[in-house]
């Protein structure tokens, strides 16, 4: 399957267009607040800038270390194999550093998880990388894997010489989730369609899943997170992409239930009582202990999924203030501030806090 199916696949959702709104330079502060009730965020677009030397090249994911620094990853560009794909920001939006040329033209997931006190970081790389690695926070690697040919989901030489071939017999790692006794899990969102799982050192144990029509199994599993907002009955949850669904699993990977109404829900982060599921069909959605919706954010679905040509990606002029053309990531702070990554040209990150 090559990435422009998996596009084809996001006009599907197309709906009636509207015209877009008339953008003023004049904003108040009361403005700039989106939501409703309990739920009400004030935006700050374009957040964190980079320095002149770095140019952002389409955003893909967002975590936060335990002192609340915001890493970035953008899927990057794989003629620029000079230029950075990981950067991170002060609680201020300043920029820190930068660091992760190897993942540039691939880069995807990235998480961090505090082991024996440490913090890592977890990257995922796609497209002609195939990979996943973990990483210390200044970027040095700890240890890096292939597509785990042991599963028997993959073609001849897709560990030993990874190309840039999409397929349902292709490693295509996309997210991350991590189990209490040390061991991880892996969506291979855009390959074999299978939640893999992993020990502390990266390596494979086994997989659940697959390509179907849900109920256990899936199309496209883009986003994984472990809910543990009911502490006597965690759950996986996986964000099952193309079939607009979350699908629950108690943690021996049984399948429980699947929640829908969701526009290509492309990952998951949780933060006290809510869940945050950033939609690619432009919008944010909140969901309570129930998966019940609590609030949408930013929801320009109608303009958005109507632009066929999809310039809208490409051309900033046209995005409206608090309104989101592509989430494709999104994570809560350590104050249960929320940062949202777009999948956009000239790359988006988006910081909403509560009023």
């Amino acid at each position: 399957m090559s990435p422009s199916i998996n596009r084809r696949r996001f006009l599907a959702t197309t709906a009636a267009i509207t015209a877009p709104a008339i953008i003023t330079s004049k904003r108040t502060q009361a403005q700039d607040v989106i939501g409703s009730g309990d739920y009400q965020f004030q935006f700050q677009h374009g957040w964190p800038q980079l320095p002149d030397q770095f140019r952002w090249q389409t955003t893909h994911n967002v975590t936060v270390a335990p002192d609340n620094r915001l890493f970035v990853i953008h899927e990057g560009k794989s003629d620029l194999k000079d230029h950075p794909s990981i950067f991170v920001f002060d609680e201020d939006g300043r920029f820190i550093k930068a660091f992760g040329q190897q993942f540039q033209g691939g880069g995807h997931g990235l998480d961090i998880r505090v082991e024996s006190g440490t913090p890592y970081l977890y990257v995922s790389g796609y497209q002609h990388l195939k990979t996943i690695c973990k990483l210390t926070l200044d970027g040095e690697v700890v240890w890096q894997r292939f597509a785990p040919m042991e599963s028997g989901k993959y073609a001849e030489g897709e560990a030993s010489n990874p190309e840039g071939v999409w397929g349902r017999d292709r490693f295509m790692p996309t997210n991350f989730a991590f189990l209490d006794d040390g061991d991880f899990l892996v969506a291979d969102g855009y390959g074999a369609y299978v939640v893999h799982r992993y020990d502390a050192d990266g390596q494979w144990k086994g997989f659940f899943g697959g390509a179907g029509k849900g109920d256990g199994t899936f199309n496209l599993p883009h986003g994984i997170w472990i809910d543990k907002r009911n502490e006597a009955a965690p759950t996986i949850v996986v964000a099952d992409r193309a079939h607009h669904t979350l699908q629950l699993f108690d943690m021996e990977q049984n399948y429980l239930r699947t929640i829908d109404g969701f526009g290509l829900p492309a990952n998951i982060n949780t933060h006290g009582d809510l869940m945050l599921v950033p939609e690619l069909v432009a919008r944010v959605s909140l969901l309570d202990q129930d998966y019940k919706t609590v609030v949408t954010l930013g929801d320009d679905r109608d303009r958005v999924s109507a632009d066929k040509k999809r310039t809208i990606r490409s051309t900033p002029d046209k995005w409206q203030p608090g309104k989101f053309v592509h989430p494709h990531d999104a994570c809560f702070d350590n104050n249960g501030d929320l940062f949202v990554a777009e999948w956009v040209a000239t790359g988006r990150i988006t910081k909403l806090t509560r009023v």
